[in-house]
């Protein structure tokens, strides 16, 4: 087994795991609270995460060597959060089973998926990153005390080098917000959110129906 794809798995299998408790948070009326992702409520999060997550199995059935996976079909549109946890399992199954199979130098085309042509290892640690961030925002969303904590110290730290890795470009492109300052003593979940645009505090009040 490749010890850089098993420890990819590792942080994809921990970011999941905090992120899929959170979304078990989310009820249907949670949905029209707004996020720490400008002009978005949770709906267009959840619908966004559902999307990547599609792509990253579409990636990872079609470009690995694996016997066919089932892909979940995206939910009706009364279960955007079911879809969302359906799919992290299965993604989070495709790559644990090629780590298994020690599959980390086939070729990805990823022909729908940013990040075409990195490192399997690379790949399963940006898909790690943007669930786990997407996690974050999810929380903080529902600001609910009781919430579990997807960024933790440890997690937070090993994304960061992800982060340093595929941020610059990816804000080329528009898909992130500016950094934003963190103290020079700042934890590392601060100084990962900074990066990607964020700030540990309360999103803008929910945006009012039309």
């Amino acid at each position: 087994m490749s010890a850089q794809l098993d420890r990819a798995v590792g942080l994809l299998e921990a970011s999941l795991t905090g992120t899929r408790e959170v979304l078990g948070r989310v009820g249907a009326r949670d949905l029209r609270r707004a996020t720490p992702c400008a002009g978005w409520d949770l709906a267009a999060l959840v619908r966004h995460m559902d999307e990547s997550l599609a792509a990253y199995l579409e990636a990872s059935h079609g470009h690995l060597r694996l016997a066919p996976l089932p892909t979940p079909a995206a939910a009706p549109g009364g279960a955007p959060v079911a879809s969302v946890r359906a799919r992290a399992c299965a993604l989070l199954g495709a790559w644990s089973l090629a780590a298994e199979q020690d599959l980390d130098g086939v070729a990805l085309d990823g022909a729908n998926l940013e990040g075409a042509g990195l490192p399997a290892d690379l790949l399963v640690c940006t898909a790690a990153l943007e669930v786990a961030v997407h996690g974050w925002d999810v929380a903080r969303s529902l600001d609910d005390p009781g919430c579990p904590t997807v960024l933790t110290e440890a997690l937070a730290a090993a994304l960061l080098p992800v982060a340093r890795c595929t941020v610059a470009a990816g804000r080329g492109s528009g898909h992130f917000a500016p950094a934003v300052a963190t103290p020079p003593r700042a934890g590392a979940p601060a100084v990962l959110l900074g990066l990607l645009g964020r700030t540990p505090a309360p999103p803008a009040p929910s945006p009012r129906s039309a």
